[in-house]
Order: structure tokens, then sequence, then C-alpha cells
């Protein structure tokens, strides 16, 4: 069943003559459980599919769709509410709160939407990323790998149907850039939540169960591996 999909999804940035087409009449389709990577060089239009896909920006032209749903036909506001509850954005910069503890940085997409937080949840994720006893802890006060950790539990925490990563790994080493992906690997089989990561690591996309190349704001291959 597809989670999600992209009809002849454009996004044009500026007008007249300095136009630029960062993505021209995409359309695909991402099953429910599927692991995808998305390739292609530097200013293919990579960062702007996803951020499509995941209710960031508006296209100029097409259509987005989550669990059926046109998730543009949605207000500013509700965008928003799609990507505290239904859309887990990871980023290469963490993008965390600095004076946010890592239990506040988890827990914002939730407190956010004014919801209770899930203890248990809070706990197994704490647990499983490897923060136990850091919870206390500011960003300044965490290594790289422990910080995109804490920005993969909030994206995480609401236990999302989609989870959109950014180069997750682009700012870590071999090591945390493994354990990274594997964290994130592990949720997409528990929990058959859809993991789509832009990568330029080819480990990671050989890991995949799908690989889409972006060349010139286009699919230029789709290949499914497994």
């Amino acid at each position: 069943m597809d989670i999600l999909s992209a009809e002849r999804l454009t996004k044009v940035y500026g007008q007249g003559p300095t136009a630029l087409k960062a993505l021209d009449s995409v359309t695909l389709s991402i099953g429910q459980g599927e692991f995808v990577a998305i390739v292609g060089s530097s200013g293919s239009g990579k960062s702007t599919l996803l951020h499509l896909m995941g209710g960031v920006d508006r296209p100029t032209s097409g259509t987005v769709r989550l669990a059926g749903a046109d998730v543009y036909a949605r207000t500013d506001e509700e965008l928003a509410v799609l990507r505290r509850r239904e859309v887990g954005l990871v980023y290469q910069f963490y993008n965390l709160i600095p004076v946010l503890n890592v239990v506040e940085n988890m827990t914002l997409p939730v407190l956010m939407d004014g919801r209770p937080v899930n203890e248990e949840r809070l706990g197994t994720l704490l647990d499983g990323l490897g923060l136990r006893g850091h919870e206390g802890f500011l960003p300044n006060q965490l290594s790289g790998g422990q910080q995109q950790r804490v920005a993969i539990g909030r994206a995480l925490m609401n236990a999302p149907a989609v989870v959109l990563a950014d180069e997750p790994t682009g700012n870590l080493d071999s090591r945390n850039s493994r354990e990274i992906m594997g964290l994130l690997r592990d949720s997409n089989r528990h929990f058959d939540q859809t993991l789509v990561v832009i990568t330029h690591d080819e480990d990671i996309a050989c890991a995949a169960d799908r690989v889409i190349a972006i060349e010139d704001g286009r699919v230029a291959s789709d290949e499914r591996r497994r």
C-alpha cells in the first residue's frame, strides 16, 4: 500500500529570467514500510523533494498525498500539525533548541500539541538511542552523534508513519553514521515505518530497499533492490 506519493510535483524559486526550477514534474509513490534512499548531486533537487513531501514547503504545482490525503489542501496551521504528528523530520544539522535539555527537545512536538508525554515511549526511545543518563544535558554538552540521536528521538516521539531524513549522517564519523542508520533502520523495521533518506553515502544507499536518483529536478532512475 502506498503511504506517500507525489504527482507532477514542481517547485520554482523566483520569477522571470532568474527563476530556478528546482523540481520538474516529479511523479513517484512510496509504499508503507519501505526504506528508500534518494541520491543525486548537490543542487539536483533532492532536498526540495523531501521538503515538499514532508509538508515543509508548498509546491509551485503538483500534488503530494500522505495516506491518500492531499497534503497541500491543508492550511499552514494544519501543515504544522501534520509535521508534528504524521511525519518525522531529521536534518543534517540537528536543529535542536539550545536552551532545552535532551528530554525537552525530544518531547517538544508533543508539548506543542498540548498533549501529555507518553512516558513509556520516551523511556523506550531514551534507552534505544543510548541517551539514558543524559536526560538533563543541553545540546552543547553532547557530542555530534548524541545530538543527532536526540533529533531522531524528537522525530520518532509521535510514532509517525513516515520518517524523512536529509543527510542524517553528513556531519558524523563512520562509527556514528553506522549507529544512527542502524537506529533509523530498526525503527523502520520494528514499527513498519516508511523511511526516506537523502544521502551521498553509498553504504546507506546499498542498504536501502529502493534507490531513487534525482538529476536536474527529475527522477533519473528508480531501482528496487529487494
